[in-house]
């Protein structure tokens, strides 16, 4: 392997004193519940949110995403990712989840990387030089914001052993991401700290060209693998309750921000997310009460593995794959576009 690629594995395999693999292991455990049963009607939301900002949205829109079979790649990837990190060992050195943040890092960076080598798109004097590993702390880290934001709200200063579990294994998740300890804190206000400090950092600005299409594109895609009833009605009931859930925890409920950028919730939309919501949370409340009696634990996390792995092949193959050659506004090679085109 070239010297680059064996010090890159190397990084990802010193696991530093700051992480407890054994809570991870544990966190993961706990992670696969919402993993297997919610994630998969709330990731397109989750996904929205990467483009309320045009500085985060850029990479993507550079990368060509904006058709809906780009999009509907990009989201099962996301979802993919997440699930195979939440593995049993999923990110163990031999781990599905370890292979696969090798494979994201790498992208983010080469995505990065092509943006501003070959793309016109990318204006460093306004945005910058982008740095990949804090352009992906939101997404590593937004299960961790939303866990230290109730614990603050309940008056709460630190976590439970369970919510300390899980931060743990998202701040192993984000340091095979490459994101260094300072940007991981393990106590809920220093979390919603460094969350909250990152957006206000960004620089501010909405473009419709950019962010609204990205937008418009991932709520258009369909993301089944085929169009049978089941799955088309599957797909309705998922994109209505993304769409809720994006609008409730990125718009703080705003909908006529919602509007201004195509996401709406029609009346059969409030009809069907009525009807599968007290279904998600009821099975989601259900499972976590019988994972508190450890006797049934091994049966309730083989079952809940089971339906995980289900979810892996409804999302298909992961390539975590960026090809500077299809990109929007590619420089040909030869101006200023030296370096790796692909990964």
């Amino acid at each position: 392997a070239p010297p680059e690629l064996a010090a890159f594995l190397a990084a990802m395999e010193a696991t530093p004193d700051w992480i407890d693999l054994g809570l991870v292991e544990e966190g993961a455990r706990l992670e696969r519940v919402g993993a297997a049963l919610a994630a998969p009607y709330a990731i397109r939301g989750a996904f929205l949110a990467t483009f309320l900002n045009e500085y985060a949205a850029l990479p993507m829109a550079i990368t060509g995403s904006l058709s809906d079979k780009r999009a509907a790649r990009r989201v099962n990837e996301t979802a993919s990712f997440f699930a195979t990190t939440a593995l049993p060992g999923g990110m163990r050195r031999d781990g599905p989840g370890f292979e696969a943040a090798a494979m994201v890092r790498l992208m983010h960076s080469m995505v990065r990387y092509n943006a501003l080598h070959r793309s016109d798109r990318w204006d460093q004097e306004r945005f910058g030089i982008p740095i990949p590993q804090v352009d992906q702390m939101p997404a590593g880290l937004i299960s961790s914001f939303l866990i230290s934001a109730e614990v603050v709200r309940a008056g709460r200063t630190e976590f439970d052993a369970d919510e300390r579990a899980q931060i743990e294994t998202a701040r192993y998740r984000c340091f095979l991401l490459g994101l260094p300890e300072e940007l991981l804190p393990a106590d809920p206000s220093g979390l919603l700290k460094v969350f909250l400090a990152r957006a206000a950092t960004l620089r501010k600005g909405y473009d419709d060209a950019t962010c609204g299409e990205l937008v418009r594109a991932t709520m258009s895609a369909y993301l089944r693998p085929d169009r049978s009833l089941r799955n088309r009605v599957a797909e309705s009931f998922e994109r209505s309750f993304s769409t809720a859930f994006f609008i409730k925890v990125f718009l703080d409920g705003d909908t006529e921000q919602a509007a201004a950028m195509g996401v709406s919730m029609s009346a059969a939309d409030k009809a069907r997310v009525a009807a599968a919501a007290p279904l998600i949370y009821g099975r989601l409340k259900a499972v976590g009460l019988v994972n508190k009696v450890p006797a049934l634990r091994p049966a309730t996390d083989a079952a809940v593995t089971w339906t995980l792995r289900r979810r892996l092949k409804a999302y298909g193959h992961a390539e975590y794959r960026t090809d500077a050659r299809e990109y929007t506004h590619a420089r040909p090679a030869g101006r200023g576009a030296s370096g790796p085109a692909a990964v």
